[in-house]
């Protein structure tokens, strides 16, 4: 692997214009892509194979109508008036007619038609129905329906409501906030402009080339609108640390007196070889994703495998080329010219790294016990945790969206917000007739239902819908309860061909959460698993990927334990901008487990690489770990906060979805290198001393050698490998 890495290095270093060219090449060509068949990204949550959304294929055939979207326009009165006033029925009107001239509406049913009046007459709901579904709809559409609150006036508030108000999460100016601090805190590693300058803009190059492939692919397959965030988020963050990593270990050979084109080469070989393994732990995570089986979790894991595959090709491909261009700018000016005895590897020496290095090996059975009982103790809240799809309530407060649930809550209850649709499927008209019967009583039996009744039927009777109102709102546990409850009540009423099922956004989101939590435990075998056997491969030890994944354990169980206290428990809430503390989305753990766990891995990779690197060479165990920590805190320092700040800037996103995985991510990251890698690791391997390196000998024979560490490149002064025998009995 090193002298694959060092060829390539030296390869891309040397024909650093023809590198430069090819890159132009391919981003050029992958925007013109993106910008001429690119197409647009779709809001769906549906999972294929559920009963919610196998009622919904079947609708489609039977009912075409009844499977396009389906929202609410709250209209209500002025104070002292209701909508049996003249002037405000009149309002009422207008405003029905200009909801029905809606693009790609198919109708518009006014309150008094659909009985869809509150008790004291002040707020009514005006049923809309679309010809497609809600992530189906054109842009156009959605902004004309969402536009329809300018309709409000002196004699009657309009708010649309439903989820087809909105669209995808945008990316605005508060992204740029975390690059901006990035790049600060590169000109502080490096104190040198060209060298920060450089590492930012090898990784804005390949978030661009990752980002424009990914708007391409668009055109071809339908791609979660939530997946460029994602993959824009991870991009920019791994994108700079990778860079950042060979950059640093460049920057140090130069001040030793390497020359630049070895040390390029030498960089590419030892870092390059961290950075493609930690990269490879990422990508499987998030490719893992795609075991779930929930289409659009699969596109968002590819859109940021794919972006993460991109970054690592472009820090060992043009970052070479650029580091050749740039020569010995990279270092500050007076270091530039100095030899071997330069100032940097002596502050190295005695800087903080080592210091703390020294401090967690000599102290590390309190550490070690403080650090699992403090994490565990941030854990605690996880046990409160609940899951559901996002509605209206978790919207900003000043979107249309939660303005038209709160009033159509405080005027017919939460669950009016999201209605269970029963399906009845029968041979013919009469048998349908009479099972719609027995369906309604058969939900006066059931709790937390406000009213039932029926629904519009299929032009041949056979296929007809029961609309059933929850008491509580559509993320709440009782609504989740309830469709479960409903599901085994009509069950026995299936037969004699007859068919029953429940559908609708509220059911989807049941059953995507269901499907998430049942599915989690076989993603994280698999992706664990898997990223065991490349660490194993990587350190050629069992104890060090055994202790990287406990770790990453400790890291996951206060992550979630922190978030679910802002988020869903409201600690600071409004700190952060969380109008509406409540359920976390139901594909947050499973995003943020295959995320979290690709990063730790990353430092774990740089950090006990390092330490290896250093114990492979002759130094004791504590010796080899002090110096390795020693080495790399700094640049591993700077990496993760360069990754936190670039996740923070997504907590200043409206989107509750991106709001709540940049905070988990930032958190997490922190947690991570901080807390488990830099502290706890140390400690461990300081306890464990040789014995984390061993390695039987007949695993050693049969698991191919990597050379993570560019063994290969060092010689001894009879020129054979300089290599310490780490097997085992």
């Amino acid at each position: 692997m090193a002298n694959l890495l060092y060829r390539l290095g030296r390869f891309s270093y040397q024909r650093r214009r023809l590198v430069a060219a090819i890159w132009t090449f391919v981003l050029v060509l992958l925007g013109v892509g993106a910008l001429t068949l690119g197409g647009q990204t779709a809001n769906t949550f549906s999972i294929p194979g559920t009963e919610s959304q196998r009622a919904l294929d079947a609708l489609a055939k039977d009912m075409p109508a009844a499977s396009g979207a389906s929202a609410s326009v709250v209209v209500k009165a002025p104070a002292g008036k209701t909508l049996m006033d003249p002037q405000v029925k009149a309002a009422v009107g207008v405003t029905v007619a200009k909801v029905a001239k809606v693009p790609e509406v198919a109708g518009a049913v006014d309150p008094y038609t659909a009985k869809a009046i509150s008790q004291d007459g002040s707020t009514g709901l005006i049923q809309v129905s679309f010809t497609k579904s809600a992530d189906q709809l054109s842009e156009e559409s959605t902004k004309a329906y969402d536009g329809l609150n300018a309709l409000s006036s002196g004699d009657l508030q309009v708010v649309p409501g439903g989820a087809v108000v909105g669209g995808p999460p945008e990316i605005g100016s508060t992204e740029i906030i975390g690059v901006a601090i990035a790049a600060v805190i590169l000109v502080i590693t490096f104190g040198s402009l060209v060298a920060a300058g450089m590492t930012l803009l090898t990784a804005l190059i390949g978030v661009l080339a990752g980002m424009a492939g990914l708007f391409l692919v668009t055109a071809f397959t339908e791609v979660s609108s939530t997946a460029p965030i994602l993959a824009l988020m991870l991009g920019l963050a791994v994108g700079i640390d990778y860079a950042l990593f060979i950059s640093s270990r460049h920057r140090s050979q130069l001040a030793e007196g390497m020359d630049p084109e070895e040390s390029v080469a030498r960089a590419t070989a030892t870092a390059g070889s961290a950075v493609l393994f930690a990269g490879a732990t990422v990508v499987i995570a998030l490719a893992g994703l795609s075991l779930v089986g929930v289409p659009f979790l699969t596109a968002m894991g590819l859109a940021a495998a794919a972006t993460v595959l991109t970054a690592v090709l472009v820090a060992l491909t043009l970052l070479p080329a650029m580091l050749g261009f740039v020569g010995n700018r990279v270092l500050p000016r007076k270091l530039r010219n100095h030899g071997a005895h330069a100032a940097e590897p002596v502050a190295a020496k005695e800087g903080f790294g080592f210091r703390w290095a020294r401090l967690v090996t000599r102290f590390r059975v309190p550490i070690v016990a403080l650090g699992i009982l403090g994490l565990g103790a941030l854990a605690l809240p996880v046990q409160d945790m609940r899951l559901a799809m996002p509605d209206g309530a978790t919207a900003s407060e000043s979107s249309n969206q939660r303005i038209a649930y709160d009033l159509s809550a405080a005027a017919f209850g939460p669950g009016s917000n999201g209605p269970l649709v029963v399906v009845v499927k029968t041979p013919n008209a009469q048998q349908s007739e009479a099972l719609v019967g027995q369906v309604l009583g058969a939900t006066k039996g059931l709790k937390d239902i406000v009213a039932a009744q029926p629904g519009p039927a299929s032009e041949d009777g056979a296929t007809r819908l029961i609309s059933v109102i929850p008491a509580s709102g559509p993320a709440s546990e009782q609504t989740a309860d309830l469709v479960g409850d409903l599901r085994d009540t009509l069950k026995p009423l299936s037969a004699n061909g007859a068919d029953i099922s429940i559908t609708g956004n509220t059911a989807i989101g049941v059953d995507v959460s269901q499907k998430l939590t049942d599915a989690l435990p076989t993603y994280l075998l698999v992706v664990i698993g898997l990223s065991f056997l490349l660490l194993l491969l990587a350190f050629r030890s069992i104890l060090v990927p055994l202790k990287a994944t406990l770790g990453f354990l400790l890291t996951i169980g206060a992550t979630f334990g922190i978030t679910v206290g802002v988020f869903q428990l409201g600690w600071g809430a409004a700190l952060f901008g969380v109008d509406s503390p409540g359920p976390l989305v139901s594909f947050l753990p499973i995003i943020m487990m295959g995320i979290l766990f690709g990063l730790a891995m990353d430092y774990e990779v740089f950090i006990v690489s390092r330490v290896r690197e250093e114990f492979v060479h002759g130094k004791h165990a504590t010796e080899a770990t002090v110096a390795g920590v020693g080495h790399g805190a700094r640049v591993v320092t700077a990496a993760a906060l360069i990754m936190a700040a670039v996740f923070a800037g997504f907590i200043l996103v409206h989107d509750p979805i991106i709001k709540t995985i940049g905070f988990g991510l930032t958190v997490g990251v922190l947690i991570d290198a901080f807390v488990v890698r830099m502290t706890i690791v140390p400690a461990v391997l300081s306890l464990l001393g040789d014995r984390a390196w061993w390695f039987p000998k007949w695993l050693d024979r049969i698991t191919p050698k990597v050379d993570i560490e560019g063994e290969s490149l060092r010689v001894d002064e009879a020129g054979k490998p300089a290599e310490k025998d780490l097997v085992g009995a």
